[in-house]
């Protein structure tokens, strides 16, 4: 008599499976995302006085770097006195609408490595063994270069974008009065473009580990890259060569160390299956 299988095999989830895992790790993410959103719409005076609102003062941490920056060289040009320029709401629900948009951005930027997270956790079962050994702390990588490029966006771009902006008249009679909407969606473009872009090592990494890259390939068109850069720049940042040049310049460097990433993956990927050729 043959003896029941005490072991049984794990069963694969079918479409509708998949379907429903994937529906709760999206709602876990967005409901983690709600959840900072929340506390930042609570958070109101804080948010807006010591965030949001932070670089259109002359108090805020980069300017007052810059002018202490001045003053060891011996030069007051770095010091920003003035920003001269005021910030208005025009419409009736201005404010409240600003006041959500901004809530629900702050709820993104803060739940974003565990909504990253969980996604992955959904995404990393269907990879091979080997693929999931090449792609651990991929959720730490991608958490830290977010926010690095966020703090990036907010404390070097974004101040200097707006004090450009703000200072750049056409004729002394016109007078700056930014709509609060214009500012925030300056601000707030320009922190998420640069945290998105940070990502470029990361997505060297997954296209050269697919075979899709090569170091190669990157140093053959380089300079093709650099226009490409100088072009994505101009797209996500205001009209002034400044700010474009600040999104650029991390840009190059990230594509450079990218290169290496890519190298170092190649060297050990063909080293591996040298290895495997002489067993």
């Amino acid at each position: 008599m043959n003896k029941p299988n005490m072991e049984e095999e794990p069963q694969e989830m079918s479409f509708v499976d998949h379907l429903e895992e994937l529906r709760w790790h999206i709602i876990r993410s967005l409901s983690s995302i709600l959840v900072f959103a929340i506390i930042a719409f609570l958070a109101k005076g804080f948010v807006f006085h010591d965030i949001i609102l932070a670089p259109s003062r002359t108090d805020f941490l980069s300017y007052r770097f810059l002018c202490e920056l001045g003053e060891r060289i011996g030069s007051d040009v770095l010091c920003i006195t003035d920003l001269g320029f005021t910030i208005q709401s025009r419409q009736m629900s201005g404010q409240f609408a600003m006041h959500i948009m901004v809530s629900l951005v702050l709820g993104l930027a803060c739940a974003f490595p565990y909504a990253f997270w969980e996604i992955w956790r959904f995404v990393s079962p269907g990879l091979y063994p080997e693929e999931q050994k090449n792609s651990r702390g991929a959720v730490f990588f991608v958490s830290v270069l977010f926010m690095l490029g966020l703090l990036f966006g907010y404390y070097v771009v974004s101040p200097i974008s707006i004090n450009f902006l703000a200072s750049y008249q056409v004729d002394p009679s016109i007078l700056n009065e930014f709509d609060l909407s214009s500012y925030i969606s300056t601000l707030t473009t320009l922190c998420l473009a640069c945290a998105i872009m940070f990502q470029l090592p990361v997505v060297v990494y997954f296209f050269t580990k697919a075979g899709l890259l090569t170091p190669e390939i990157m140093k053959l068109y380089r300079r093709h890259s650099i226009i490409i850069i100088l072009v994505i720049a101009a797209i996500i940042t205001p009209p002034d060569i400044i700010s474009q040049l600040l999104i650029a310049m991390p840009l190059l460097v990230l594509y450079e160390v990218s290169i290496r990433v890519s190298s170092s993956i190649r060297k050990r990927d063909l080293k591996r299956l040298n290895q495997n050729d002489t067993i």
